[in-house]
C-alpha cells in the first residue's frame, strides 16, 4: 500500500525528517509513536502530499506520491492535527463541500453522507453549525471529511488531541472500526493510544526511525537485561539455592529471595535467556520447582530508551 524510500526533509540547512524508509501493507493499522517535534507531522503531510520531500520517493497504492499527487489524493483520506473546518457551515453542508472537492458525483452523495454520518455518530447534529459543536464533535466531522470520499488510505495526526477521557475512548473505538475498511496510519505522542489501536509501531525521534515492528517485538529486540523469576519450594536442609543460580552461565546477579508459605522467589538478572539452564540446575539439586518466568520490558521502558531525554526533531 506504502512504499516510502529514503525520504527526508530539510528547512534550509536543518533536518526535519530522514532520510527514512518504511513499508505498510494493505490494511494495516500503523502508528507514529514519537515525542513532541519527532517529525511525526513532517512525515503524514509529505504522505499526504501537502508537502513536498526533499528527497527520496514515496508509493501509495503504486502511485508516485511526488510525480503524480492528485491521483494520490484521492486515494488517501487526511484528519491533520488542526482539522479543516468551516465553523459557519453546517455539518451536512460541510461533507458534501469536502465530497465535491474530492471529485465525487453529486448522485453519489445521496449515498455515502447519511453512511458517513451514521458511522461517525454525526446524524442528530448534521444541520448544526459546525462552530456551536463541542471539540469532540468537532474531531468526528474532522474525520468524516476524511473518509466521505471512500479512500483507500486513512491519515490521522494526533485524532485524540484535546479530548476529554470520554471522547478519547470513543475516537479509540471509532478508529478500530475504520481499521476494518481503510488502511490506517495514526500519530501520537500518547503511548497508549497507539498501543490500543495500531498492529504495527514506528518509534520516530531526531527525525529518524529509532525502532519498528509490534509491541511484542519492540520489547524484545530492545530488552538490554533480561530477568528470569524462579520460585522453589523452601529446602529443608538449608541449601544454598542463590548458589546454585548464582553458578549458570549468563547469570549476571541473583537478588536476595522473597519468602513466602514456604517458598522461595528468587530474581534472576541475566544477559541471555537461561530459563532452561534454572529449571536444568533446580531439579538437578533436587529442589522442587514451582515456577518459571521470563520478566519482559514494558513498551513505555522501551520507547524511552529508545528516544531518550531531549531526542527532539523538528515537527
Amino acid at each position: 500500500m506504502i512504499n516510502v524510500t529514503n525520504l527526508s526533509k530539510f528547512y534550509g540547512a536543518k533536518r526535519a525528517l530522514g532520510p527514512v524508509s518504511f513499508q505498510i501493507e494493505d490494511g494495516e493499522a500503523v502508528g507514529f509513536l514519537g515525542l513532541n517535534g519527532a517529525g511525526k507531522t513532517t512525515a503524514l503531510r509529505m504522505l499526504a502530499c501537502d508537502l513536498r520531500p526533499s528527497s527520496g520517493s514515496i508509493s501509495v497504492d503504486g502511485v508516485d506520491a511526488v510525480a503524480d499527487p492528485h491521483q494520490v489524493k484521492q486515494r488517501i483520506g487526511f484528519l491533520p492535527e488542526a482539522p479543516p473546518l468551516y465553523p459557519d457551515m453546517t455539518v451536512i453542508d460541510y461533507l458534501r463541500f469536502a465530497a465535491e472537492l474530492r471529485g465525487m458525483r453529486k448522485a453519489d452523495h445521496a449515498r455515502r453522507i447519511p453512511d458517513v454520518l451514521e458511522r461517525l455518530q454525526l446524524t442528530d447534529v448534521a444541520a448544526d453549525v459546525i462552530g456551536t459543536l463541542s471539540h469532540g464533535y468537532r474531531q468526528r466531522v474532522g474525520v468524516a471529511q476524511a473518509i466521505v470520499h471512500e479512500p483507500k488510505l486513512l491519515i490521522l495526526d494526533e485524532p485524540t488531541r484535546g479530548l476529554d477521557p470520554v471522547q478519547i475512548i470513543e475516537m479509540r473505538e471509532t478508529i478500530r472500526q475504520l481499521k476494518e475498511s481503510h488502511t490506517v496510519l495514526i500519530s501520537s505522542h500518547i503511548l497508549s493510544e497507539i498501543s490500543q489501536t495500531c498492529d504495527r509501531l514506528l518509534i520516530l525521534g531526531r527525525g529518524e526511525i529509532l525502532g519498528r515492528g509490534t509491541e511484542d517485538e519492540l520489547t524484545a529486540t530492545q530488552l538490554d537485561v533480561k530477568q528470569v523469576v524462579a520460585m522453589v519450594r523452601a529446602p529443608d536442609d538449608g541449601r544454598d539455592v542463590a548458589g546454585v543460580l548464582g553458578k549458570i552461565p549468563g547469570v549476571t546477579d541473583v537478588a536476595e529471595p522473597r519468602t513466602m508459605h514456604g517458598t522461595l522467589t528468587y530474581v534472576i538478572d541475566c544477559d541471555q535467556d537461561v530459563r532452561a539452564a534454572v529449571g536444568r540446575a533446580l531439579v538437578g539439586a533436587g529442589l522442587d520447582l514451582l515456577r518459571l518466568d521470563s520478566v519482559h520490558s514494558e513498551l513505555e521502558q522501551t520507547f524511552l530508551r529508545l528516544v531518550g531525554e531531549g531526542g527532539h526533531a523538528s515537527n
